[in-house]
């Protein structure tokens, strides 16, 4: 027998004190609780310890005698009423919603519903199907982070598993796992490529929704949260929590800050007909928003349910999750999933939300770097440019317009040159500068950059769901071949196409953030909704023939990018801006007028920014059209040289300053400025 007493109701989860642990858990509404102690197997269960409630509905106990990285989990017993959404069932186990560690796998059976089919009570027992809670020995991080700079982040968005899984160069045991990343050749290639920041997608603990796996298929890219405070299992060598934390050390030892893409919308608890294993089990009503008086979820996510993030225990779990990964797994910043949800109230999006509130007054959340998804599927969801200072944003208006450019449609030019200046017509209004937007081209959702200039239909039959999924609009063309082709002439558009979208890209006011693979050429096969595909479909080919054509321009992109202040600057440019100063300008280089602008038949830019500070010049022409332009270059105190084309250097033709831009191309030039390639 375990000697155990009342212990303390703060702080929740596992805590290891000198000779005892202390538990503590939130169900305001049970009637008991049960601490179940298992043994080293996590099958057998060992011992049941009824826990004691303090005022505020969280109950506890004390317990001597347990063995290290013990491992545990919680039974409730209370009301099961489905007109109050109450959902306790002594026979779910239950994990900890704070557990720092996990044991075991999930496996699905229907012992893990609350009820049946039929509505019934479900009196089986889950414990055999489901991970433990174990307890975590993990010491605070302590490693020098490298506080980089927004105005100098570059963003990488990565799969931890897709990422390395078939990069011959990492040693077998180490490829699509944590250590993998953190391996010489991995982060050597950031680094050649100019990379400082890496955003990794979900690597809290997830598991597969059964739709998924019954097709014989897996949750690839993890938006199904399990538990908000330990790294996904699959991505560890050993089963140690410890290698997310030694990842983050190595990344930081190599200048480069780590970010994590957070899913605190919704859970993998999904609606009423999904599984018990947490939260529902404990305080449904309070975790999850429901209609009133019933057990009907509010399901905002398109996933079954919406975190309640109004519940004052919800915010407080959201919160020490968030801090628990900055102190003591090291990370630089977060990327919030459908983030609107977070700020979304009983009345609509609020950006004086009480969770923005928290974040910006905690300490050390309020020094981290804040990215939303300003957007979700429920009413008012579309919150672009909403969110509060110091929060940015991933611009999809940004990504749409460049694609929109490329694609050559009409009536793009102001909107492009709204997105190339920083957004201010999103971002402004609130004080906000050209750094709240994340621009991108591509993410991990929907097509690669090869694939957006090789198919305009999507192809995702291998989801099962009949080719139904994934967005229709994609504002994507094959240069003349659906899909993949030996065609010269279509290869070498498609790639000119990529550095196209890549110049203007980095080119543009904002952070720029690309897609793992976009160096690589990666292709999904068209597959514009990838997430249930864990194989070569998203594992990056890094032998392929094309997997280098674009290594090295993006680093010399990068490069030039560094050496502009004006992509540093954090307030919008104006005709008062002292420093700096933004031209519009059409073939002739004459400043662009209102008919130029709306003329539905233009399909050329030219911007050229100055630095007044230093003198430099950087002149940028982005020729969308299927014709070549004979394009005069502005004046200019010294000569125009030539950094970056999306064309081949031989196809340089300068008489005197007019230059023959070639049809569907890209240029950039600086005037004043050491270490020109091409002089004009």
């Amino acid at each position: 027998m375990l000697n155990s007493c009342k212990g303390v109701s703060s702080p929740l989860g596992a805590s290891n004190l000198v000779n005892s642990v202390n538990f503590a858990v939130y169900a305001p509404q049970a009637n008991d609780v049960l601490l179940c102690i298992f043994d080293e197997t996590g099958f057998a269960e060992i011992e049941r310890i009824s826990m004691f409630l303090h005022e505020g509905g969280v109950w506890s106990v004390n317990v001597e005698g347990l063995p290290d990285c013990c491992i545990y989990g919680y039974r409730v017993n209370g009301s099961y009423d489905l007109i109050t959404g109450q959902l306790h069932n002594e026979n779910k186990l239950l994990l900890d919603p704070y557990a720092k560690d996990l044991h075991g796998h999930f496996y699905w059976s229907e012992r893990h519903f609350c009820h049946l089919p039929v509505g019934h009570f479900n009196e089986a027992d889950n414990a055999f199907d489901m991970p433990k809670s174990k307890l975590s020995t993990l010491k605070k991080y302590e490693g020098i982070k490298p506080n980089i700079a927004w105005g100098e982040t570059v963003i990488y968005e990565c799969h931890v598993k897709g990422a390395t899984k078939l990069n011959d160069k990492i040693p077998s045991p180490l490829r699509g796992k944590f250590l993998g990343l953190a391996h010489d050749d991995f982060i050597t290639h950031l680094k050649n490529m100019g990379v400082n920041a890496i955003e990794l997608l979900p690597v809290h603990s997830f598991i597969s929704e059964q739709f998924l796996t019954t097709k014989g298929l897996q949750n690839y890219w993890g938006y199904n949260t399990l538990n908000f405070f330990t790294p996904h299992k699959e991505y560890l060598v050993d089963d140690c929590v410890e290698e997310f934390q030694q990842m983050v050390e190595i990344f930081h030892k190599a200048g480069i800050e780590v970010i994590i893409d957070v899913v605190f919308n919704h859970t993998a608890e999904a609606g009423l007909e999904g599984p018990t294993l947490s939260f529902k089990g404990l305080n449904n009503s309070g975790y999850y928003r429901l209609l009133s008086d019933s057990c009907d979820y509010i399901n905002d996510t398109g996933c079954g349910n919406t975190i309640n993030i109004d519940d004052p225990y919800t915010l407080k779990l959201i919160l020490d999750s968030l801090r628990y990964w900055v102190e003591y797994y090291g990370v630089d910043g977060f990327r919030f999933d459908l983030a609107s949800i977070l700020g979304r109230g009983k009345d609509g999006f609020n950006e004086n939300h009480a969770f923005f509130q928290a974040i910006h007054q905690d300490p050390i959340l309020s020094q981290c770097k804040l990215i939303a998804e300003p957007w979700d599927i429920g009413p008012g969801g579309y919150q672009l440019g909403a969110f509060p200072s110091p929060w940015h944003e991933w611009n999809d208006k940004y990504r749409d317009t460049v694609r929109q450019f490329w694609q050559a449609k009409q009536h793009v030019l102001p909107d492009l040159a709204k997105r190339i200046h920083g957004s201010n017509d999103l971002f402004e209004h609130n004080l906000r500068g050209p750094l709240n937007s994340i621009n991108f081209i591509t993410s991990h959702d929907g097509f690669t950059l090869r694939d957006w200039v090789s198919y305009e239909v999507k192809n995702n039959l291998a989801n099962g769901e009949n080719n139904q999924d994934g967005h229709n609009e994609n504002h994507s063309f094959n240069c003349g071949i659906e899909g993949e082709t030996q065609d010269v002439e279509v290869n070498a558009l498609r790639l000119k196409q990529q550095k196209n979208a890549l110049i203007t890209l980095f080119m543009s006011c904002g952070v720029p953030m690309i897609a793992a693979g976009t160096e690589l050429c990666h292709s999904q096969i068209g597959n514009n909704n990838a997430y249930c595909q864990d194989n070569k479909i998203n594992w990056l080919n890094w032998g392929s023939l094309e997997s280098t054509k674009l290594v090295d321009f993006i680093s010399k992109l990068i490069q030039l990018r560094n050496k502009f202040q004006i992509f540093k600057h954090t307030f919008f440019i104006h005709q008062e801006d002292q420093d700096f100063s933004v031209h519009w300008l059409d073939e002739h280089a004459l400043p662009m007028d209102a008919i130029k602008w709306h003329d539905p038949t233009s399909q050329f830019l030219m911007c050229r920014l100055d630095d007044n500070n230093k003198n430099t010049s950087l002149l940028l022409l982005l020729n969308a059209s299927a014709h070549s332009l004979n394009v005069k270059l502005p004046d200019t105190a010294k000569k125009w040289h030539l950094q970056m084309t999306s064309e081949p250097a031989t196809k340089l033709n300068q008489i005197d300053k007019v230059l023959d831009v070639s049809a569907q191309s890209s240029w950039v030039f600086s005037a004043n400025f050491e270490g020109n390639d091409y002089e004009s």
